[in-house]
């Protein structure tokens, strides 16, 4: 499926939610468009010779600021794919309610056919070229990490950014998150999307009004395939497998493997990467990549690779009871109604792969305000937590043993607020969702999530006189 599909499926789901909202004349127009694509080629000198490359930052609401958004490297981004993703961001933040407009940002490159010093030389250049124009700023256009960049991109950008001097040095370390914790970067960020990932389907099994799955409402038990074993795969797969589930296919883009036992998922991880793929892993069964989301059932699967990945085209062939969507846009608009008319529930993009954008809003607040989180109440927490621990020990007559001690009065981590946070935000969510869902009839959970957050995003253009 082409990226145009892509975006036209998303233009169509936003659609589909505008018309259960009583929108004003043309508003409904201007929360679906996207505001602006800005395309840069540029040049540069490696290997000896000059290198061109293409890339793209798209702003597609600016109804607050900064807008914020990821930057992928990937050899198939386009113009088309770069808006599409940049429109799910506006939804996604406004649905938990985080203060940020959507963006998205992309640059046409495998990463894998450059070196790490030839890698940085690209991406200060791309970062040049966005902080000429405001696409990179801590006031106004917040990059962070996607598909094929990480944590050492991001501290190439913002040294890129510190060098260029286009904003307050003060608060420069906000021009971009997802850095490493040692450049400004926040406890739990790389964890994040597969820790929210986590807790709303947690958050999903806990809810009196939602259907059980596999005739339960736990987790531990749960039989599921991920598709994609990046870091939100493999994030995803480690916590629901630390949650008791069982994770009995991983699909990846050069073969799948399936064991209905299980698979230690880091194991897995240490045999790629050792050997540069899962295939073969002992004791798996190894099929080709593209029979994976059809081989076997599962209670539920994960899609965490690319868009597109469930169309028309296999719809009718996959078994699973639930789809928790980690991807952005993997289930086309048209797969969709085949898996719905199925009674296949999907927990969509827009609310399962928020945690990113939630714990990056609390490390841009972080380099904001200059504190580490969980610094102001660090000391009345361990009194607090002291204060517990004396009162069980008069309880009981006799101390308590050490690591029992320890887990009640330790101080307050930054890892702990920020997990304590993204769950928190994921669980009111997810109960706006279904608040809302009880007024639509036999809506999907998408559609839904959809009518939350555009209505949300209607209430600050009207705010602003529109």
């Amino acid at each position: 499926m082409s990226q145009q599909e892509f975006l036209t499926s998303v233009q169509n789901f936003i659609d589909n939610a505008i018309s259960h909202i009583d929108l004003t004349e043309g508003l409904a127009e201007r929360i679906a468009q996207c505001n602006s694509t800005y395309s840069v080629r540029f040049g540069v000198k490696l290997r000896g010779r000059i290198y061109s490359f293409q890339g793209w930052r798209s702003v597609h609401s600016e109804h607050i600021e900064p807008v914020k958004g990821g930057i992928r490297y990937d050899p198939d981004a386009n113009h088309d794919e770069v808006e599409a993703l940049a429109a799910l961001m506006s939804l996604k933040c406004a649905l938990v309610n985080v203060p940020f407009g959507g963006s998205k940002g992309a640059l046409k490159i495998n990463p894998a056919d450059w070196s790490e010093d030839e890698l940085e030389k690209i991406t200060r250049r791309f970062t040049q070229e966005l902080a000429r124009r405001d696409l990179i700023h801590p006031g106004r256009n917040v990059p962070a990490p996607d598909m094929g960049t990480g944590e050492r991109e991001m501290a190439w950008m913002a040294d890129e950014f510190r060098r260029s001097g286009r904003s307050d040095a003060i608060n420069q370390a906000a021009c971009v998150t997802g850095k490493p914790v040692a450049r400004g970067g926040i406890e739990g960020r790389v964890e994040a999307t597969g820790r929210g990932l986590q807790y709303a389907l947690k958050s999903y099994l806990a809810h009196p009004d939602t259907a059980p799955v596999a005739g339960q409402k736990d987790i531990a038990g749960l039989s599921v395939v991920v598709q994609g074993f990046g870091n939100v795969g493999y994030h995803a797969a480690k916590f629901l497998q630390e949650d008791g589930a069982r994770i009995v296919g991983i699909v990846e883009h050069d073969v799948a493997i399936f064991d209905d036992a299980g698979f230690d998922v880091d194991a897995v991880a240490a045999f790629r990467a050792e050997t540069g793929s899962v295939g073969n892993f002992p004791g798996a069964e190894t099929v080709p990549s593209a029979q994976g989301l059809t081989y076997k059932a599962a209670d539920i699967l994960i899609p965490a690779a690319k868009e597109n990945a469930i169309t028309a085209d296999n719809c009718e062939d996959v078994n699973y009871e639930l789809i928790v969507e980690a991807a952005n846009g993997p289930v086309t608009a048209e797969a969709e109604e085949c898996l719905t008319r199925r009674g296949i529930i999907i927990l969509p993009d827009l609310y399962v792969n928020a945690g990113g954008v939630v714990v990056s809003y609390f490390e841009w607040v972080k380099n904001i305000t200059h504190l580490p989180f969980g610094l102001m109440d660090k000391r009345q927490n361990i009194m607090s937590g002291s204060a517990v621990v004396s009162a069980l020990e008069e309880i009981a007559g006799r101390p308590l043993p050490d690591t029992q001690r320890s887990k009640i009065a330790r101080d307050t981590r930054e890892i702990d607020v920020v997990r304590s946070g993204l769950e928190e935000i994921m669980v009111r969510a997810f109960d706006e969702i279904m608040e809302r869902k009880k007024t639509l009839g036999n809506a999907t959970l998408r559609t839904a999530a959809y009518v939350v957050t555009i209505a949300r995003i209607a209430e600050y253009y009207r705010a602003i006189g529109l």
